[in-house]
């Protein structure tokens, strides 16, 4: 088997124990926020960096529109003041065998945006819906 790195078009999405197919997936981004201190009796004339809180963008979830499908929409709707229903989100990148390769684990994660596809009279491409997600964490695992 050679040695190459990996397709990016080779994926699965899973939350409550449901697979669902998506055209694209980004934001699975972790970021470690820094910390700038000195204290005033220091001799140097710079500041000590240090690492401070991790922070987590927002992962965007794009789709196909299917008739009678609803499921971003259902989620969506569960949002309400201080209620929400927060879902664990498996990502997983798959070899040619279907196995899972790299997975990204999102912790507590609920949505904060739904948008429909656009609509064009003389566009020839698949209507495509969007979510955009909150979440608490995110790990990854490199198999």
């Amino acid at each position: 088997m050679a040695n190459y790195p990996l397709s990016k078009f080779h994926f699965q999405v899973e939350w409550g124990g449901t697979q669902i197919g998506f055209t694209e997936v980004s934001g699975l981004t972790v970021e470690t926020e820094m910390i700038e201190y000195r204290h005033g009796a220091s001799p140097e004339y710079t500041k000590t960096r240090m690492p401070g809180m991790q922070k987590h963008s927002n992962i965007t979830l794009k789709r196909g529109t299917f008739q009678s499908d609803n499921e971003f929409y259902n989620w969506w709707n569960t949002v309400a003041l201080n209620e929400i229903e927060r879902r664990d989100i498996t990502i997983s990148l798959l070899n040619e065998s279907h196995e899972p390769v790299v997975v990204w684990k999102v912790e507590s994660a609920w949505p904060i945006k739904v948008q429909a596809t656009d609509l064009k009279s003389d566009g020839n491409e698949v209507a495509i819906e969007t979510m955009e997600l909150v979440h608490e964490g995110l790990t990854i695992q490199n198999d």
